[in-house]
C-alpha cells in the first residue's frame, strides 16, 4: 500500500510539477485555461449588464474555478517533502491569493463589509501572475534576470542618483514660479522626461532649462537601451545553455541544466522516481 501511495505521488508530481512530460504539458495547457477563463470571469462581473443577467452563472462558473485551484493549491504541498517551502515562496503565495478572497467573502458579510467584499474579489486578477508558472519562455526569462539582477541593481542605483541630480539643478534653474515647486516635483520631472513619456504637467520656460531638458530627452534614448542590453545578453546565454521546467521537490528551485540529476541550489535528486 505504500509503495502504491509512492507511485501515485510520484506520477501527480510529474504531472502537476513537470512539464517535460506529456501529461504535464497536458496539465499546464489546462491550468492556462482556467486562469484565462477565470480573469474573463473577473471582468465580465465588472460589467454591470452582464453581472445583472447571469450573475448567478459567473458566482457558479467562480467558485468551480475557485474549486479546481484550491484543488491545485493543496496537491502541491501534499505532493512535497518540505510545503512550507511551496507555501511561504512567490508562487505559493499567489495561488494562495486567487483562492482566498473568494472564502473571505463568505465570512465577511454586512452591508458594511460589502466593499471590502469587493475589493477581495478584484484580487482575483492577480491569478494572471499564475501565467507565468506554465510558460517555459518565462523560466528563462526569469532565469536570465536573476543572473543580471547585479548589473540592473548598479544601472538603477546610477540611475536614481542622475534623476536626483537633474532634479535638484531643474529646480534651483526654473524655480516654484515655473511649476518646479520642490526638488521631489523635479525629479519627477526627471524621470518622465528621462523615460521619454513627457506627460506635460511640468515644463521648463526658461532657455537654460530647455537645454538641460534636450539633453535629459536624448540621454534617455541612450539609457533606455542599456537594460534591454543587458538581459537580452543574459536571455540569450541561459537560451544557449538551455534549461528544463523541472522543479526540485524540496526547495522548490527551478532554472535546472537538461542533463541535471540533483538539485543546484540542495543537491536533492530531482526525479523523485529515481530515488532509491
Amino acid at each position: 500500500m505504500a509503495q502504491t501511495n509512492k507511485k501515485i505521488k510520484a506520477h501527480l508530481y510529474e504531472i502537476i510539477f513537470e512539464a517535460d512530460t506529456p501529461m504535464g504539458k497536458l496539465f499546464d495547457v489546462v491550468l492556462l485555461w482556467v486562469i484565462l477563463f477565470s480573469i474573463a470571469l473577473v471582468m465580465l462581473e465588472s460589467v454591470r449588464p452582464i453581472n445583472q443577467e447571469y450573475g448567478y452563472w459567473l458566482k457558479l462558473a467562480e467558485w468551480v474555478v475557485t474549486f479546481v485551484f484550491s484543488l491545485e493549491y493543496i496537491l502541491r504541498i501534499w505532493l512535497l517533502r518540505k510545503p512550507q517551502s511551496y507555501i511561504f515562496s512567490f508562487y505559493g503565495l499567489i495561488d494562495l491569493l486567487s483562492i482566498l478572497p473568494s472564502y473571505l467573502s463568505l465570512i465577511i458579510a454586512g452591508s458594511g463589509g460589502l466593499v471590502v467584499i469587493r475589493a477581495l474579489r478584484l484580487l482575483r486578477v492577480f491569478r494572471i501572475l499564475k501565467l507565468s508558472r506554465y510558460t517555459s519562455e518565462a523560466s528563462l526569462i526569469m532565469q536570465a534576470l536573476k543572473n543580471s539582477k547585479q548589473k540592473l541593481t548598479v544601472f538603477l542605483v546610477a540611475i536614481l542618483a542622475v534623476v536626483t541630480i537633474l532634479g535638484t539643478v531643474m529646480y534651483m534653474v526654473e524655480g516654484e514660479e515655473n511649476g518646479f515647486t520642490s526638488i521631489p516635483e523635479s525629479i519627477y520631472w526627471a524621470i518622465v522626461t528621462l523615460t521619454t513619456v513627457g506627460y506635460g504637467d511640468i515644463a521648463p520656460h526658461t532657455d537654460l532649462g530647455k537645454f538641460i531638458s534636450s539633453f535629459v530627452m536624448i540621454l534617455g534614448y541612450a539609457i533606455i537601451a542599456v537594460p534591454t542590453g543587458i538581459i537580452t545578453v543574459a536571455f540569450n546565454e541561459q537560451h544557449k545553455k538551455g534549461i528544463t521546467t523541472q522543479v526540485c521537490p524540496n526547495c522548490l528551485a527551478e532554472g535546472h541544466d537538461p542533463d541535471a540529476i540533483f538539485c543546484k541550489e540542495c543537491g536533492t535528486r530531482l526525479n523523485s522516481e529515481k530515488e532509491t
